[in-house]
């Protein structure tokens, strides 16, 4: 179906973000911080991409996709985050969807779909 970078540097969450995924058809790449994330989705040209705004490196998730924006405008961003109040913030709306995080995945997995058939 599509191929999506998954940019989340919790292991467990990952992992488990990774198997839903491919368990809908997907192919996934992860990045586990924003630098790898940029070179990822400059080297690899995913469909979607799937960032957590909290990463190490000194380089958290807005500035991540804003970089990655710059390098292709056309793709679909989903802020995947545990922290609401960064949804407002002017940076996060050049997001596709901004989805909290939480153990029922249901809603990131709407968000996917329909940013990727909204990319279509």
């Amino acid at each position: 179906m599509a191929k999506i970078l998954l940019v989340e540097d919790e292991e467990s969450v990952a992992l488990l973000y990774t198997q839903a995924l491919q368990d809908e058809g997907h192919s996934v790449i992860c990045a586990q911080d924003g630098r790898k994330a940029i070179l990822l989705a400059r080297e690899e040209r995913p469909d979607l991409v799937i960032m957590d705004i909290n990463l190490p490196e000194k380089m958290d998730g807005l500035e991540s996709m804003s970089r990655i924006l710059e390098q292709n405008k056309n793709i679909p961003v989903i802020i995947n985050t545990g922290y609401s109040e960064y949804k407002d913030k002017f940076m996060s709306w050049a997001a596709e969807a901004y989805v909290l995080k939480s153990a029922d995945l249901g809603p990131l997995m709407e968000a996917v779909q329909g940013a990727l058939a909204k990319a279509r």
